[in-house]
């Protein structure tokens, strides 16, 4: 199933501390999550009871790619794209080169709760990030190691799953060949 994940949610069932859970959006027994979103990331999450299909979404060493729209703080040049899309050096290592493109916001975007933090005289803008590769909080280590912090993640698509318009806090069944 294709589930939009709002923020401040964890991409489990069960509630920790300030952060809610699955559980209070999806009501169906037997399905996993296949790969993680930070609770303070939005987007697109996939649920699976096929542990074959978990595995593979799940997996690096499958590299399924992964699209992400990032609001970024600035506005990035072609020389800050180009550093994303031959690889950035984190603490952990160099990253796989990434396509990275500057974006429109994206369409029908909803309102985040609680609201990104604007500084009016800081400008900001989108970037589309598609990467194969899942290290922890990679994608804002990424623009930050870049020059330009992350305000708001939103995964638009895994492999062949996409959100297509889905709301915030809705699911769909989803049928696709990984």
């Amino acid at each position: 199933m294709v589930f939009n994940k709002p923020y401040g949610v964890l991409s489990q069932f069960t509630p920790e501390g300030r952060w809610r859970g699955l559980k209070d959006f999806i009501n169906v027994p037997q399905v996993y999550v296949a790969g993680r979103l930070d609770a303070d990331s939005e987007g697109l999450l996939l649920l699976t009871g096929d542990g074959k299909l978990q595995a593979r979404i799940s997996d690096p060493r499958f590299k399924m790619e992964k699209t992400y729209w990032v609001q970024v703080e600035g506005e990035p040049d072609e020389a800050a794209l180009q550093a994303l899309r031959e690889g950035v050096m984190l603490n952990d290592g160099i990253t796989r080169p990434a396509r990275a493109a500057l974006m429109e916001a994206p369409p029908a975007l909803w309102p985040r709760d609680p609201p990104v933090r604007v500084r009016q005289a800081i400008p900001t803008a989108w970037v589309e990030l598609v990467i194969r590769e899942g290290r922890n909080r990679q994608v804002r280590r990424m623009t930050a190691a870049a020059g330009f912090p992350t305000l708001r993640l939103i995964r638009a698509a895994v492999g062949p799953w996409q959100l297509d318009g889905l709301a915030p806090g809705s699911w769909r069944e989803a049928v696709a060949d990984a």
